[in-house]
């Protein structure tokens, strides 16, 4: 199975410029834990999580309204493509400890995004065992699985 069989298609994006405000309503009127954050030409640039907002603008006593996006997202963001395994993709989780993964064409515009949500909904066609494992090792905080190699 590819990523492009399970990911979420639909992504809602912000540019680098929005506030984080604004980026913060548009995940909560989505019901979604991150944006993909993208440049005039639709490539990801960046991902702005929930966890970005307040470690980094609310913990900070950033006001939100006026601070952008790309002061407080996370940078050097990993993706895969469309054609990328199922296998290929949790393995990429796993060793990068994230919980969601942007989904790029050839041309680096992002396409989807596949989350540990979408691996769950499809579980019978994934494997429990695969998406618990990749839970798993993205949580092992302090343990990167690609240093315990």
């Amino acid at each position: 199975m590819d990523v492009k069989d399970c990911m979420t298609k639909n992504v809602c994006c912000c540019t680098p410029n929005t506030n984080v405000a604004e980026a913060a309503k548009l995940m909560c009127d989505n019901h979604i834990g991150c944006v993909p954050v993208c440049d005039e030409n639709n490539q990801v640039v960046g991902l702005l999580t929930d966890r970005d907002v307040i470690l980094r603008s609310v913990s900070c006593n950033k006001d939100a309204n006026t601070t952008p996006v790309s002061e407080v997202m996370t940078c050097g963001v990993c993706c895969c493509k469309p054609n990328t395994t199922i296998d290929e993709a949790t393995k990429l989780m796993s060793d990068f400890q994230i919980r969601r993964i942007p989904v790029c064409d050839q041309n680096n515009k992002i396409v989807g995004i596949l989350s540990l949500g979408d691996l769950a909904h499809y579980d019978k066609t994934v494997g429990v065992k695969e998406v618990c494992n990749t839970l798993e090792n993205i949580c092992q905080c302090g343990n990167n699985s690609k240093n315990a190699e």
